[in-house]
């Protein structure tokens, strides 16, 4: 059995950022360069707020423990991580013009400071920017991998626009937005680590597998934080998505089991949009009372097994070890 030297005050995904650390300066400078314009200076201001506002890069992460796990020895994954990290802050600039956002990550939004014209076109700068350093792979399959991913979150994003405050969303709709808006980049980021160091598809397949059931993991537990997760100590502030008449999944089960009195406070709050004081609390009541949480929970660690199990299918070795502890990190965030 590989293990690895652990801190009990550090957690799986500080201990991933450790192991990455160089690998991760090189992506941090190539991202700094590449943000740059020699004639629209609001580019490189936009993007750094973004870009050093102190997010954890996940998603880069996935790509350099791909690529590092199959003990690859070339430079191109770090391009690579840096196009997944230009990928997703592109979407989030977009995103927070769409959703109206005033604050991510504690700071207020690149739309809130400047205005929404710039978000959208600085975003549609890293879109491009992070095209040049796919193409720079010279891998056609790299390429085609990740411009399937921005299309499909683009088309997640907008199904969201459509499903969002419906009732008749279901789970397997819910599935579907998740793939797209979340997940999507999570397997693209493991996938073509794997390719890049010249996989075999077996092995590639598992990385993308991996990928996709964490990101679904990710954003389940996402939707639950937003209420608090399971235990009321959770001490996140809740209530963003239901002020925004999002249905997640918490939300889904709860309707799914709603009786008629219950569904009307649904329809009225969240598809009409009459949201009064103490909505909040009832919705939490409801939910409470169908078990709706817990249930969700349970489909995050479903998702988590299912990345653990396509884990097992790739070298044992600590990287993998690491990931293995990140996938049960996702869902410990709501324990």
């Amino acid at each position: 059995m590989i293990t690895t030297t652990t801190d009990s005050a550090s957690t799986p995904l500080d201990r991933l950022s450790d192991r990455l650390a160089g690998d991760m300066e090189q992506v941090n400078i190539l991202i700094r360069n590449r943000m740059a314009s020699r004639h629209a200076p609001r580019i490189p201001e936009v993007t750094a707020h973004l870009v050093e506002a102190g997010g954890k890069r996940l998603r880069p992460m996935l790509t350099l423990a791909a690529a590092r796990l199959l003990s690859y020895p070339g430079q191109d994954h770090v391009k690579l991580a840096a196009t997944v990290e230009f990928i997703h802050t592109a979407t989030l600039l977009h995103d927070d013009v769409v959703d109206e956002s005033r604050q991510r990550r504690g700071r207020p939004t690149a739309n809130l400071l400047w205005d929404n014209k710039s978000s959208v076109l600085v975003g549609d700068y890293l879109f491009a920017r992070s095209f040049q350093l796919m193409v720079e792979t010279g891998s056609l399959r790299v390429l085609d991998i990740l411009a399937n991913a921005s299309a499909t979150i683009a088309e997640g994003e907008v199904l969201q626009l459509t499903a969002a405050q419906d009732l008749r969303t279901d789970e397997a709709i819910y599935l579907q937005v998740v793939r797209g808006k979340t997940a999507a980049l999570f397997s693209a980021a493991t996938e073509v680590g794997g390719v890049i160091a010249g996989a075999p598809e077996d092995q590639v397949r598992a990385l993308y597998d991996y990928g996709d059931a964490l990101g679904i993991a990710f954003q389940i537990v996402d939707d639950l934080l937003d209420y608090g997760g399971v235990s009321a100590t959770i001490g996140k502030n809740t209530g963003d998505d239901f002020r925004e008449r999002k249905l997640t999944l918490p939300v889904i089960k709860a309707v799914t089991r709603a009786d008629a009195e219950e569904r009307a406070f649904w329809v009225r709050t969240i598809e009409a949009g009459d949201q009064r004081d103490g909505d909040l609390d009832r919705a939490l009541a409801i939910m409470a009372r169908h078990g709706a949480m817990e249930a969700a929970r349970a489909d995050a660690l479903g998702w988590v097994a299912k990345a653990r199990a396509a884990l097992s299918l790739l070298p044992e070795n600590e990287i993998r070890v690491l990931l293995d502890d990140l996938a049960d990190f996702v869902v410990a965030r709501v324990a």
